[in-house]
């Protein structure tokens, strides 16, 4: 036997073995994970990763292995135990679907879980399709989108948000869910890692942990109004921290950032070279004021957008993304590979409806936001008035409240909210959706204190 392959026989042992440990690290998770469940504990524990990535990264120095291969490692190592451990975890999703199957048992259900508008699109959009369909516009199309709706999404969003955009710098794609999980996955490669300020939509999560990217998160509180701590975020910022998540006007809270603090957040995304990936798709339901961070002028920020909620055009699923040309060529390879492209007539519908007015979508949603607040209120539920979006983010103040638990048993009411558990570590909080008619909410609001009321 030569001297190579003694030594492929030695790399061949410690890989096998390596993987008869993985196997009993991830049996060790999933024992854990049924513990927090049965305790009522998250699966999510910053502190005790950060125990351990300080081990790691003593242990890398004394052996002398790169401490970024071996925090890559770690964190290949702590996703693996986040996906055994969440396998099966409800959020919205899950109650939503609950409430559909229910529904077609012909159980009446309120809508309070989802983010979808109750209003139809604009008639445009109907005509639009018709129209589609007779200018022959059924074909494949470029994978960026088609040029007239990016030319118009440029001219669109350089006069709505105060920078000069043009059609280079916007890729069309099925929906601002679809665009999110195309930068996390060709922009961040595994074992980087992301910051996400939590609460937070459970997507961002998903996508990253998919992709084999590390999940930090920033935890901000209601006492705190929500706001994030600079010095919290520069802290967790390392030599694998790649991307920075911002969500303003943020689902579930409704918490728009003060233009200081977001000011500083990108110039702390400057310093460290970092992406920022700018989920901006609640633009159109600010109800104070707000600043896209396309404005800042950051050449690796990352917006994304969607007619979904500014245009009630959720099942037709379109967004966009804004960014600089080397990263939306980056992000259309991708796109390419996976769905062609948006199909047409869906586009050419986005492009007429750029043309209506959404100022009554705005009325609407916020008039349902006064309805949710004025009935929280009374109920003596606690939250911060939202400055946009359409939720209303509460706790509610009853010793032990489990907000999953709460949102099943509510479901057996015939109103569905959302468990607080499902955007971060707020077992204690639900989310309430401004998307149904106004005496649809207050109906729902009614039943919810009812059942509050019995509640343990």
């Amino acid at each position: 036997m030569t001297d190579i392959d003694q030594l492929r026989a030695k790399i061949d042992d410690i890989t096998l073995q390596m993987l008869k440990l993985l196997k009993e690290r991830t049996e060790a998770a999933k024992q854990i994970g049924q513990l927090k469940k049965n305790n009522g504990l998250s699966v999510f524990d910053e502190k005790r990763e950060d125990q351990l990535r300080s081990e790691v990264t003593e242990l890398c120095k004394q052996i002398g292995l790169d401490e970024s291969i071996g925090r890559k490692f770690l964190n290949f190592l702590l996703n693996e135990s986040i996906k055994v451990q969440t396998d099966g975890k409800q959020t919205h999703l899950t109650i939503f679907l609950k409430a559909k199957a229910l529904e077609q048992q012909g159980k009446k259900i309120i809508h309070m879980e989802v983010g979808e508008p109750d209003f139809m699109p604009s008639p445009v959009v109907k005509s639009a399709l018709s129209e589609a369909y007779d200018k022959g516009l059924v074909r494949y199309g470029p994978a960026l989108g088609m040029p007239k709706l990016r030319e118009a999404l440029a001219q669109y969003c350089t006069k709505k948000f105060g920078s000069d955009v043009k059609p280079e710098n916007i890729l069309v794609s099925p929906g601002g869910r679809f665009s999110v999980f195309l930068a996390v996955s060709t922009l961040l490669n595994p074992g980087d890692e992301i910051i996400v300020i939590e609460p937070a939509w459970p997507a961002y999560r998903d996508c990253a942990i998919h992709a084999g990217v590390k999940v930090r998160t920033i935890s901000t509180s209601l006492e705190n109004n929500w706001d994030p701590s600079i010095s919290e975020i520069e802290q967790t910022i390392n030599s694998n921290t790649k991307m920075l998540v911002l969500n303003y006007p943020n689902n579930p809270t409704g918490k728009v950032l003060p233009q200081k603090l977001q000011d500083q957040i990108i110039d702390l995304a400057k310093k460290h070279d970092l992406y920022v990936l700018s989920d901006e798709i609640y633009s159109e339901y600010t109800f104070s004021e707000w600043k896209s961070v396309l404005a800042s002028n950051y050449s690796k920020a990352i917006i994304t957008q969607s007619f979904s909620k500014s245009h009630a055009m959720t099942g037709l699923r379109i967004g966009y993304t804004i960014a600089d040309k080397s990263i939306i060529d980056k992000m259309v390879k991708l796109q390419a590979l996976c769905i062609t492209n948006v199909a047409e007539p869906i586009q050419y519908a986005a492009l007429k409806a750029l043309e209506t007015d959404t100022v009554p979508n705005t009325k609407s949603i916020k008039s349902k936001i006064n309805v949710l607040v004025e009935s929280a209120k009374k109920m003596g539920l606690e939250f911060n008035a939202p400055d946009g979006a359409m939720y209303l983010f509460a706790r509610i103040n009853k010793p032990g409240f489990d907000g999953l638990e709460f949102t099943n048993k509510l479901l057996d009411h015939g109103v569905a909210v959302a468990p607080g558990d499902g955007f971060g570590n707020y077992r204690g909080f639900i989310r309430i959706s401004a998307c149904q008619d106004e005496n649809k909410l207050k109906e729902g609001m009614m039943i919810l204190d009812e059942v509050l009321r019995d509640y343990r």
